[in-house]
């Protein structure tokens, strides 16, 4: 489970410092780093053909 954690810190983090740079504002920094994680979940979903 400590992988696990550290990528999802990661990818959100990742997520936060890019919509910073570019947008300034914290409320977009905090939806862009809970979205970013419903976009893997919906890739896994549709790769793993579970939506066919």
């Amino acid at each position: 489970m400590g992988l696990i954690r550290a990528a999802y810190v990661f990818g959100s983090s990742l997520a936060i410092c890019i919509s910073w740079s570019i947008h300034k504002t914290v409320s977009l920094a905090i939806l862009h780093g809970i979205l970013s994680w419903a976009y893997v979940i919906y890739y896994a979903i549709k790769e793993s053909k579970l939506l066919d």
